[in-house]
């Protein structure tokens, strides 16, 4: 089966900097693949997924994406670190607004709606405004209007990084949970290197100056995983010892 995500010789830079941020990057997503990129500050790891995205330009390299045969999906979907809800919308409103172009008709569109509302477990928020949402609601909002769009890939900058620990590792769990369900590859950039060996197949460290991939590891850990089981634990210690 075709990779969902191909990313090859890949680099980026800022204008006027001297050396690029990441270069020579190569990386693959298969379908269903749950994938983290770990790394410290500055080695470009939303960089990578805004070039996937296409919301930036790279200087040099390629991505392909797997396109759906259908018109009604997108090759992916972004949820971001800050929500990026449109406070003059209500939570029904802000998951329908990626559908826009879609060929849905509105008894489609209604149940598309209805799905991942329901998925994402806030259907009785549906009539909220934003300013009505606690952290984690606000961040179920933005995974609902991913998946909304059927995404063939899901691509996630740090989406639980602004909520307290013990709401990150519920949203840790609905996560896991609605990719058991559904199984979109998942590419999820995180700072926290036990929350990616918890969540992923495999971790992808990028590192160095300029930042390339220098271990890319698979996780062959059962699930349901414990965040506080050995094993768990030595992986990401190995993993933290490639930083």
């Amino acid at each position: 089966m075709a990779s969902v995500l191909s990313v090859r010789d890949l680099a980026y830079g800022y204008a006027g900097s001297a050396q690029p941020v990441f270069r020579n990057l190569d990386l693959r997503v298969e379908p269903g693949e749950f994938v983290a990129i770990v790394g410290q500050s500055g080695v470009g790891k939303s960089t990578l997924l805004r070039c996937v995205a296409q919301l930036v330009p790279a200087a040099r390299g390629e991505v392909e994406l797997a396109v759906p045969s259908e018109a009604t999906a997108r090759p992916f979907g972004f949820v971001f670190q800050d929500t990026r809800l449109m406070p003059w919308r209500r939570v029904r409103g802000n998951v329908a607004c990626g559908l826009k172009g879609l060929q849905l008709d509105a008894t489609q569109r209604d149940a598309r709606l209805r799905e991942v509302l329901s998925l994402a477990r806030i259907g009785e928020l549906a009539d909220r405004w934003p300013r009505q949402l606690s952290g984690g609601q606000a961040q179920r909002v933005g995974i609902a209007r991913a998946l909304a769009l059927h995404p063939r890939v899901l691509l996630m900058d740090e989406p639980f990084s602004a909520v307290d620990a013990i709401t990150r590792q519920a949203l840790q769990d609905e996560l896991l949970r609605i990719w058991e369900q559904r199984h979109p590859a998942v590419l999820f950039v995180t700072h926290d290197i036990e929350e990616a060996v918890y969540l992923a197949d495999r971790v992808v460290v990028l590192a160095g100056t300029p930042a390339g991939v220098v271990t890319d590891r698979s996780i062959d850990l059962a699930r349901p995983r414990d965040r506080a089981a050995p094993e768990l634990q030595a992986v990401a210690r190995e993993i933290t010892a490639a930083l």
